[in-house]
C-alpha cells in the first residue's frame, strides 16, 4: 500500500511539474526561517481540486473521512498543491513548506506510514505531524522568533 501510494504521488507530481512555481518567491518573506538552498526544492502548484490518491484500501482502513476532507493545500514529497483562494496566503505557504521539511526528514515512505498512523490514531486535527507544521506556522505568524524551520523539525521529529 505505501509504495502504491508513493507511485500515486511520484505520477501526480510529474503530471504537475511544467505546472509548479518555486519557493524561492518566498526567500524574503521566510528570510531566518526557511534557507534558501531549502527553498530552491521546494515547489507548489495552484489547482482547482486538491489531488489525493483514493484507492480503497486507504478507506477500509479508515482514511474515507480524511480523503473526502475539504483542505486548502497538501503536500507531497517536494511539492505542495494548494487552491486559488489561498495562493497568496503566507500562513499557508509556511505551513506547507513545514511538511515539505518532514517529507525530507522523514522519507516518503516513513512519512506516509507516519502520517497515516497518526491520522488513524489521533484524527487529522491532533496528529503530532499537523500539530507541528501548525505550532510552526502560528510562530511565523504571530512574529515569532526566527528560527531555522528544516533545522527545528529535524531536531524534534
Amino acid at each position: 500500500m505505501l509504495n502504491k501510494i508513493e507511485q500515486w504521488i511520484d505520477k501526480t507530481n510529474l503530471d504537475y511539474e511544467s505546472q509548479r512555481a518555486s519557493c524561492t518567491c518566498f526567500a524574503d518573506d521566510f528570510d531566518g526561517f526557511y534557507p534558501a538552498s531549502f527553498l530552491e526544492n521546494a515547489y507548489f502548484v495552484v489547482v482547482d481540486n486538491i489531488p489525493k490518491p483514493d484507492f480503497p484500501g486507504l478507506r477500509e482502513i479508515g482514511l474515507g473521512d480524511f480523503i473526502d476532507m475539504k483542505v486548502d493545500g497538501i503536500t507531497y514529497k517536494n511539492t505542495y498543491y494548494i487552491l486559488p483562494h489561498v495562493a497568496k496566503n503566507p500562513r499557508l505557504h509556511f505551513h506547507e513548506l513545514v511538511h515539505v521539511a518532514q517529507w525530507e526528514i522523514l522519507g516518503a515512505v516513513n512519512f506516509i506510514q507516519r502520517y497515516i498512523e497518526e491520522i488513524q490514531n489521533y484524527g487529522y486535527a491532533d496528529a503530532p505531524l499537523e500539530k507541528m507544521a501548525y505550532g510552526l506556522d502560528a510562530h511565523f505568524t504571530n512574529n515569532g522568533e526566527k528560527i531555522n524551520v528544516p533545522a527545528h523539525v529535524s531536531e524534534k521529529i
